[in-house]
């Protein structure tokens, strides 16, 4: 009795907030996990398997499928890159700009760099090698876990398609932007792991901290948005989104 009262109490934003502190804790907890059965080697046999079933039997160093896959695969997770990911981040702070949403543009800055920060320290920390299974189908330079690529991809367009949803109209235009941040995020992973620069739970660590990374940065614009710092949503045509949300009693 007691929870069917609560439940009717709360509205659909604190339902919203709630449910993403829970897929948060959910996500960390998931990357402690993982990163202790890796340091422990316990996730070897697991990674070995998948990253060989990518590839030819009778000739390991062949990836699955036909010649131009493996093109297309070096053309997605080039999306993951920090090259692509600091133009498209210079693309989005100058859109946000030019429509006078300064709060928002110097959340995404930080968003971005805590991020890439956060992806660098724990590389540092982990220090774990690179798959030697097969040959790597795209140049590497730091340590293997987690994923740069698959954090911070998750990071930037998860981080990018939830703000930017803040600020168009229609539901159907923001169900679009989160399900191209979504798609975008696990393609890009999954190309590390075909092209054999990743072990398969590199690129599920990067997925899982990367992807809380945006929920907190996400819950963080809903609160600064509560007291006037970013900006209101844009009305949709299904009510009034853009108003201030309630805040959590």
């Amino acid at each position: 009795m007691l929870r069917n009262g609560l439940w009717t109490r709360l509205s659909g934003y604190q339902l919203t907030i709630l449910l993403t502190l829970a897929v948060t804790a959910a996500l960390l907890l998931g990357f402690v996990e993982l990163a202790g059965e890796v340091a422990e080697g316990e996730t070897l046999a697991f990674d070995r398997h998948i990253l060989l079933a990518l590839r030819s039997a009778a000739d390991p160093d062949q990836p699955l499928g036909p010649w131009w896959l493996q093109r297309a695969a070096q053309d997605l997770t080039a999306l993951g890159s920090i090259t692509i990911l600091t133009l498209i981040t210079l693309a989005a702070l100058g859109f946000l700009m030019l429509t006078g949403k300064r709060g928002a543009a110097l959340l995404v800055l930080v968003s971005v760099g805590g991020g890439l920060a956060l992806s660098s320290v724990l590389k540092l920390l982990f220090a774990r090698p690179r798959p030697d299974l097969v040959p790597h189908g795209d140049v590497v330079l730091t340590a293997s876990f987690p994923s740069g690529h698959s954090m911070l991809s998750a990071i930037v367009y998860l981080t990018l398609g939830a703000l930017l949803a803040r600020f168009v109209a229609r539901r159907r235009l923001k169900a679009y932007l989160l399900v191209l941040a979504v798609l975008l995020t696990l393609v890009i992973g999954s190309s590390r792991v075909y092209l054999g620069v990743h072990w398969p739970t590199d690129v599920l660590a990067g997925w899982s901290v990367g992807a809380s990374w945006a929920a907190i940065c996400w819950l963080v614009a809903q609160w600064l948005q509560s007291r006037g710092t970013v900006e209101r949503d844009t009305q949709g045509d299904a009510g009034p989104v853009g108003d201030v949300p309630p805040r959590l009693s």
